[in-house]
């Protein structure tokens, strides 16, 4: 089988299976749970900094998927990528992780590649994107039999039918899926180029509280179109494509509600003038 090495695995994460284990353990000991019992838990969306970052709320969100019965392949939408980007997908062969590998569901990314335009990348020509690798280790631990989908996708309104009919194909195969969207919400700070609401505490604040705060209430809304007007507006997501994809998705397999499970920044690790906010989202 044709193996798509890990490119991340020993720098963004841990790149042993032990290290991997042990760390997502520490994780799993300050979990959050979903707290309504009407969310239906078919995906979510989860943040793709280094796992000293964000890791715990990416595993917050995997955590809270799990159910009794696991799903056949997890489908995951990210990577960065303009509006006038390409579809983006790797329809064979296998993802590396520390902890094993995980196969693509070859049927369902073909019927994919049969309906849209995509660019599609072998296991040894593409490109180094870390917001899907970062959850990989993750998905395997928690879903450890699953297939997966994995695929990039820009802010447009072909990225939202994408996510409607990844639903709509898998229940033709006959195949249980998750979803999830991968993206981090407001880079701030000089080394981003944003700066107008100053340094310190009080750009935190704005962060937090108001231009990441808008796009959580869009995501928590189910509201795909108007995430990614949102994020074009107010550069306070860098895959809003991705979002927007799994929260159609999302819809598609009957999730009416939300929940937030974290918000994070990465100042609340290391402050610095720059930092990036992160969430953690559940359907």
């Amino acid at each position: 089988m044709d193996v798509r090495k890990a490119i991340f695995a020993g720098s963004w994460y841990p790149g042993t299976e032990q290290e991997c284990k042990k760390e997502i353990e520490g994780f799993i000991k300050h979990n959050v749970s979903v707290s309504s019992k009407t969310i239906k838990r078919v995906g979510g969306i989860v943040p793709h900094a280094g796992w000293r970052f964000s890791g715990q709320i990416a595993c917050n969100v995997l955590y809270c998927l799990k159910g009794l019965q696991d799903p056949d392949v997890i489908v995951v939408f990210g990577m960065h990528l303009p509006p006038d980007g390409p579809n983006i997908i790797m329809p064979q062969g296998a993802w590396e992780t520390p902890l094993g590998l995980i196969r693509v569901h070859e049927e369902l990314a073909q019927m994919l590649v049969k309906r849209y335009i995509f660019h599609s990348e072998t296991t040894t020509e593409f490109y180094q994107d870390n917001t899907i690798e970062l959850q990989l280790p993750l998905i395997k631990y928690f879903f450890p039999d699953a297939k997966i989908v994995a695929m990039g996708v820009p802010p447009g309104p072909t990225s939202i039918d994408i996510g409607k009919m990844v639903v709509k194909y898998a229940k033709q195969l006959g195949v249980t899926i998750k979803v999830l969207g991968s993206t981090d919400l407001t880079h701030y700070g000089p080394h981003y180029g944003m700066t107008s609401k100053g340094r310190g505490r009080d750009a935190v604040n704005w962060v937090r509280y108001e231009n990441d705060r808008r796009i959580v209430e869009l995501m928590m809304d189910l509201e795909p179109e108007k995430v990614i007007q949102e994020a074009m507006i107010n550069k306070n997501a860098c895959c809003s494509g991705a979002v927007a994809a799994a929260i159609a998705a999302a819809r598609q397999l009957g999730a009416t509600e939300s929940e937030s499970l974290v918000y994070a920044t990465s100042y609340d690790k290391s402050p610095s003038d720059s930092f990036v906010g992160y969430a953690g989202i559940i359907y």
